[in-house]
């Protein structure tokens, strides 16, 4: 069966059209296949093997910065999620100052949306 790799999302095609993975980047124009054959050079192979280290090295940094800079709002999203999870479950929150904290800052809301409504 034949599908378009860009809607099943464990592709590389997929990652990269959804911005989850560096998609342009100078590093990939090493990869890319030549053609051409090159005669042996040990030198030559030397220098490649070195060259190849190097550029892994930079390319390993600029993935964590995209990665980073990509997660970057993450923490206050799962923190309002976690504040909205606790709210809505606060019967199953053992500790009773916890408890207590919670619903005084919901009655505190309350108030202040009824001063700005006033």
């Amino acid at each position: 069966m034949k599908r378009n790799p860009r809607k099943l999302r464990w592709t590389k095609a997929f990652r990269k059209a959804a911005g989850k993975e560096m998609a342009i980047d100078s590093t990939f124009e090493f990869e890319k296949r030549r053609n051409v054959p090159v005669r042996y050079d040990r030198d030559l192979m030397q220098t490649t093997v070195k060259a190849m280290k190097r550029i892994t090295e930079i390319r390993k940094r600029r993935e964590m910065a995209f990665y980073k800079q990509r997660m970057a709002g993450k923490k206050d999203i799962e923190r309002v999620h976690n504040n909205v999870l606790i709210e809505k479950n606060i019967h199953l929150v053992a500790e009773q100052p916890i408890r207590n904290k919670v619903e005084t800052d919901k009655v505190k809301d309350v108030q202040k949306n009824m001063e700005i409504d006033s």
